[in-house]
């Protein structure tokens, strides 16, 4: 909190102070924030507004906006006036005292000045004509905005481009929009008002500020002149993060700050949008409004293509005396925030319970009977950890996190063709063998972007058999490997961030010197080579040629001969690089919690902030120091008692979403669905060009999902993006019915070397270990005793039929089925489908 952005009781000015201080410092009082404290409030103009921000500091240190609950007087009266909302306008010339009373609250005096009341500013197009008709959504992407336009009329997405949005509005259609003469019978007005057939409705008010502001610029002569007119050089947010009870109110105070030193209050032009309307809204006026759920949430604020963000914590309450003892960092982290929330978490979950699900989040495939056995035999207070580097130091790692890999780096064989599969295949080979060796990711990424030659020589090489355009490589190495999805700005300036077209096609500059010789029917031949020509790009608005230029960086002179991918990978892999690191930890988190401390987990920016930036922080600088380990990142995030806590949800806990109070539950992927039901049933896959038996996890690139239903039906990637995105975990009746009766499932239950078989023979054993071991690898635990009557109850009364009629049912047969039964129910469980 900056205490110089706040008048308070007892700093004010000299002379300001009604009374003397006699309450101690625990006693209620109020502060105001002012943009500048040493002048006070300062209206320059008569169109000059402030919004005014009154915090009531409680006797707990609790902070409560209390704008709108306050009273303003302002004497002497006619220089200014203040709203009940807050809201300051100039009456004429001079200098007053605006009082501030709440009940017994201490009042406080704010100095407020006016001057050059009698000269009107100019109105700006860009500044102030532009931000009303955003924020009346009349540039909005469903608008006017479209790249089409609606109804014959264009604008430019946000007003990005305000030199055509003049010509649009002032020559377009011989200029019927607008009308000199008579300004407020202008098209442009009785279409935003609502006074004519619109499609879009009335967006404004037809005696409102955004009306009368627009006609008075159309009187004026409609001026717009760019090289003279100041421009926002960045925009400030106050409050930016506060603690808020649930339903509590927080008026945001936006300032502008110009080129020509001035500085403006934009309160109430700029656009505002929850990026969670589950748990907070925001009027037009900047007051946020929170709703009912416990957690944090974020207002993203936008002024012409400048952004800003207000972060809120809204705390449950309920005490927290005994929180776990931190493990790691990670804890520390996670359960100071839950102290913050007041969200006791659940208790920490029991060894099977962990054993299954570190042993599906390393490996992708359930433990076997005999790792269960063994691990819950384990008395020793470390086991936990040594099971995990177990997990990390086998083959299943490597599988799972090539499966992994391949899927973002779009090994995709495109139709199975079998001359584009040994391709794929080579790259699979490539990415599991660095990840078996633990290749530090810098490495990897390195040798990746820089890959030249033939694949077959170079399996890196075909990445870019995949992904051919120059803007395809930079968007999809930008969104890989940094978490910037930059593709938005190829038209337009991004409208969530900083980007514009001159960073995009600047990245692109990277990859356009790129040459490829291809070799007919044999991809895997073809060579891909540096031009040996110097590295540009074209933006096509502007027709300017753009040097290579790193992310928030410099231009780059690059002589011809040398790649500028070793430039480009060298400014990735940099540890000074912002984004690198934290997206790498970020999509790693995601991968053993569900969801990634930003989320969605490759779409890292300022106006999508981390649910706990600090552990991001450290996560990133823990990984950079550790060379990059990316084994050591899944051992710090699994040796974690965040990551060990119990699924179950408590009385409190139960709608927690983001601050890991519990583990999440999440459905298996397809691949380890899979795997598991072939691991109980004691089936094999058989896939089409691929040894027998290979497990779902290992398969190399996409082609398997042509013959698959079970991997299309249950969301595994096509590999046509860079997004894990395109993986699903979305529920529907064809899956339910794919697990309660098809050809899939009958081979898996009743294959003939298939568990229900062996049970049925084996004899040295009686019903009830059988059952037990069936538990133990389903579910890493015993049965309860009523599972486990079930179970017997099953058999018995299968046996009884065969008894009843051996012709018609062997007892084998019997047994058999009553296995499959046994398998087929387990399956069906949201245990078995669920990672938990």
């Amino acid at each position: 909190m900056k205490l110089k952005h706040f008048v308070l009781l007892f700093v004010l000015f000299a002379g300001l102070l009604s009374g003397e201080l006699e309450n101690s410092s625990q006693a209620a009082q109020l502060e105001a924030y002012l943009p500048n404290q040493a002048k006070g409030i300062e209206l320059p103009d008569p169109d000059a507004r402030q919004q005014l921000l009154i915090t009531l500091k409680e006797e707990s240190g609790s902070l409560r906006d209390v704008t709108r609950e306050v009273k303003f007087q302002v004497e002497p009266v006619g220089i200014a006036e203040v709203s009940p909302t807050g809201y300051a306008r100039p009456l004429s010339n001079g200098s007053a005292i605006i009082t501030v009373q709440l009940d017994s609250v201490p009042s406080i005096k704010i100095p407020i000045h006016v001057s050059s009341f009698e000269q009107r500013r100019p109105v700006s197009f860009y500044n102030d004509v532009i931000p009303q008709l955003t924020r009346g959504g009349c540039n909005s992407g469903a608008c006017h905005g479209t790249p089409s336009g609606k109804n014959n009329f264009h604008l430019s997405l946000l007003g990005f481009e305000p030199g055509n949005d003049f010509e649009y509005i002032t020559k377009e259609s011989l200029g019927r929009r607008i009308n000199p003469a008579a300004p407020e019978t202008s098209l442009l007005l009785q279409k935003a008002a609502g006074t004519v057939p619109h499609g879009g409705g009335s967006r404004f008010k037809p005696d409102g500020a955004e009306i009368k502001l627009i006609s008075r610029w159309i009187q004026e002569g409609m001026r717009y002149d760019p090289e003279k007119e100041p421009t926002v050089k960045k925009i400030d947010i106050f409050p930016q993060d506060r603690v808020l009870p649930k339903q509590a109110t927080q008026q945001l105070v936006v300032t502008a700050y110009f080129s020509d030193g001035t500085m403006r209050d934009i309160s109430r032009m700029a656009e505002y949008k929850p990026n969670q309307p589950k748990m907070s809204e925001v009027n037009e006026h900047g007051v946020v409004k929170l709703k009912d759920q416990t957690g944090t949430t974020s207002v993203m604020i936008r002024f012409q293509e400048h952004v800003a963000v207000f972060m809120t914590t809204i705390p449950l309450g309920q005490p927290t005396p005994h929180l776990p003892t931190p493990e790691n960092f990670i804890d520390q982290h996670v359960f100071a925030k839950l102290k913050v929330l007041g969200l006791p978490p659940s208790e920490r979950c029991d060894d099977s319970t962990f054993l299954r699900r570190v042993t599906l989040d390393i490996t992708g495939r359930i433990p076997t009977l005999e790792q269960t056995q063994s691990f819950l035999a384990d008395q020793r207070p470390d086991k936990r950890a040594r099971k995990i580097d177990e997990l990390l130091n086998s083959p299943g790692y490597a599988d799972l996190f090539a499966s992994k890999w391949a899927g973002i780096l779009r090994n995709k064989a495109g139709g199975n063709l079998e001359q584009v599969a040994r391709e794929t295949f080579g790259f699979h080979a490539w990415i599991r063998t660095s990840l078996s060796m633990n290749k530090p990711y810098n490495e990897f990424v390195t040798e990746l972007v820089t890959a030249r030659g033939k694949p077959g020589t170079n399996p890196a090489v075909s990445w870019y058999r995949a992904v051919k355009d120059p803007k395809d490589q930079m968007a999809d190495i930008a969104q890989v490997f940094l978490g910037v999805r930059i593709q938005c700005a190829q038209c337009h300036h991004h409208p969530y961030e900083k980007w514009s077209q001159d960073d995009f096609y600047g990245f692109q500059a990277f990859f356009n010197t790129l040459g490829r010789k291809e070799v007919y029917k044999l991809p895997e031949d073809d060579i891909v080579y540096h031009k040996r020509i110097v590295a540009v790009a074209k933006n096509p608005n502007t027709d300017q040629e753009l040097k290579p230029t790193p992310l928030d960086g410099a231009a780059l002179e690059i002589p011809a001969e040398r790649d500028p991918r070793i430039d480009l990978a060298n400014w990735i892999t940099d540890p000074q690089n912002p984004f690198f690191a934290k997206m790498l930890v970020n999509r790693y988190w995601k991968h053993f919690f569900g969801r990634g401390l930003v989320e969605p987990e490759d779409d890292i920016r300022i106006t999508n902030p981390a649910t706990h930036p600090e552990l991001l922080n450290q996560l990133a600088e823990s990984f950079v120091k550790s060379n990059y380990d990316l084994k050591a990142i899944c051992r710090t995030i699994c040796n974690s008692r965040t990551y060990q806590l119990s699924s179950f949800p408590n009385q409190y806990n139960q709608n927690d979403e983001q601050n890991y109070a519990r583990y999440y539950p999440r459905r298996l992927p397809a691949e380890m669905m899979l795997d598991a039901m072939n691991d109980v049933a004691g089936a094999r896959n058989n896939f089409n060009h691929q040894p027998v038996g290979i497990r779902a996890v290992a398969l190399p690139d996409d082609s398997a999902n042509v013959e698959s239903f079970f991997l299309r039906v249950f969301g595994r990637p096509q590999m046509d993006t860079a997004c894990e995105c395109e993986r699903t975990a979305n529920a529907d009746l064809a899956q339910s019915l794919h697990l309660i009766n098809s050809d899939t499932m009958q081979q898996i239950l009743s294959a003939s070397d298939g568990q229900a078989v062996q049970l049925a023979r084996e004899k040295t054993k009686d019903d009830q270990t059988h059952i037990k071991e069936l538990y133990l690898h389903a579910f890493s635990r015993l049965p309860t005793q009523n599972e486990l009557e079930t179970g017997l109850n099953h058999l018995q009364k299968k046996r009884n039929q065969s008894k009843a009629d051996p012709k018609k049912l062997s007892l084998e047969q019997a047994e058999k089925q009553a296995y499959e039964d046994i398998i087929w129910v387990m399956i069906n469980t949201k245990e078995f489908l669920f990672n938990h």
